[in-house]
């Protein structure tokens, strides 16, 4: 049964997907995200509000630009239908508690790194250091236990993916190591572990298939910001459930 509470949160988050996509594009340029009207890239003509529905604009204008016929990415109905999704999985998980905020700002950055990402192979500073800003007090809201937790996991992560980086000699970009550790200060210690097996596993596959179907070569490089992305959300969602059946199966639980 859907609920207005259902019907609220998912709106929330394809209105925040729509923003998400401004930083999405205007990041790598160096252009403010809170300043400036959105335009068509086409024609240059300022989009009306009525241009920028979440989802529901795309749907109807066909994916082109009302005033020029240009052709839309489907990326911008696809993050903002996802970030509506995620933003509703979050909440069913953890209903009204400071969790969801927490993770509502974790999938936010989450989503704009593995896009930016995957199209330009860099993971911005400044994005980091906003999600960093905001998580701590977010962070801290939760309870001194999981701020702790919080800044372990930051140093964990940190450290391990340095550690790879140099062992690896530049395999892993200081993008993904600076990712993970703000990952760690969201999850907590045990839980930016769970996400960065989770990484490096659904990492390891995709290198797989794709070499499999001549796709990659040997020496291709991946984004893993996506990666480190998918393992972050998983275990920020399922994390503790599969971390109780890892210790069972081990014989520790």
């Amino acid at each position: 049964m859907i609920y207005m509470d259902d019907v609220f949160v998912f709106v929330l988050g394809t209105c925040i997907g729509s923003f998400l996509n401004v930083c999405i594009y205007r990041i790598p340029e160096g252009n403010s995200v809170v300043t400036g009207s959105s335009y068509c890239y086409s024609c240059g003509h300022k989009l009306s509000f009525f241009d920028m529905v979440p989802v529901l604009s795309y749907i109807f204008l066909r994916g082109r630009c009302r005033y020029c016929g240009a052709g839309f990415s489907p990326q911008y109905p696809l993050v903002e239908f996802v970030t509506g999704l995620l933003y509703l999985l979050v909440f069913y998980k953890f209903g009204y508690a400071p969790a969801t905020l927490l993770f509502w700002v974790f999938f936010s950055i989450l989503a704009v790194v593995s896009v930016i990402d995957l199209h330009h192979r860099i993971i911005p500073d400044g994005l980091l250091i906003t999600g960093t800003v905001l998580g701590l007090p977010l962070v801290l809201w939760q309870s001194i236990d999981y701020l702790i937790s919080g800044i372990i996991g930051f140093l964990t992560a940190g450290i391990i993916m340095f550690l790879i980086a140099v062992l690896s000699k530049g395999g892993m970009g200081g993008g993904d190591i600076k990712l993970s550790a703000v990952m760690g200060l969201y999850l907590g210690w045990q839980g930016v572990l769970v996400a960065l097996f989770l990484a490096f596993l659904a990492g390891g596959l995709a290198g797989v298939l794709l070499l499999a179907a001549g796709r990659k070569g040997r020496k291709d490089a991946l984004p893993f910001g996506p990666f480190l992305a998918l393992g972050g959300a998983v275990a920020a969602i399922w994390g503790r459930e599969l971390l109780a059946w890892y210790m069972a199966v081990v014989g520790m639980g």
